[in-house]
């Protein structure tokens, strides 16, 4: 019998409240470990994760909102992350994450309507010298301009084909 992509995450937010339940200040492992796994938080492990941990579901909910990093529904195939450091304000990530909002049609912790992207905020990607930084998937690039970015995502939407 095949297992439905609701079983799955199901089983994983067991198995990542299995492995960390009994650690002190296990809620922020957990959501990690979940969020590691299928890339969100799903709506439904709320109460889940309550329970194991004898919190409220406010609690836990109120945590996973609380931190940009969690993610409540499933991202895009690319997450396109754009430096707001200073080094990078300082060489026009504003300005370019605006074209990139304005480009996708999304704003931050959104993701396009086909599903091809998430854009999120990073606060520095270690590649100052070379600002304005941005990381698509797993891929650091430098100074890039609205030309380029446009150019970088249309290049991660034909890999994606």
């Amino acid at each position: 019998m095949d297992m439905t992509q609701q079983d799955l995450n199901r089983q994983a937010v067991q198995d990542a409240i299995s492995r960390m339940k009994d650690q002190p200040g296990a809620l922020l492992p957990i959501l990690h470990g979940i969020q590691d796994s299928i890339g969100h938080i799903p709506e439904d492990a709320v109460p889940v994760i309550a329970d194991a941990l004898n919190l409220s579901r406010a609690e836990v909910h109120g945590v996973i909102t609380f931190y940009h990093y969690f993610r409540q529904t499933p991202p895009g195939r690319h997450t396109v992350q754009i430096c707001q450091a200073e080094s990078c304000q300082a060489m026009g990530s504003e300005k370019l994450t605006e074209h990139a909002k304005q480009h996708l049609g999304i704003d931050f912790h959104e993701t396009t309507g086909d599903q091809e992207f998430s854009l999120e905020p990073v606060f520095c990607l270690g590649n100052c010298a070379c600002s304005p930084a941005v990381m698509i998937d797993d891929n650091v690039y430098g100074r890039v301009t609205p030309d380029r970015l446009e150019q970088l995502l249309n290049n991660a939407r034909k890999a994606s084909q």
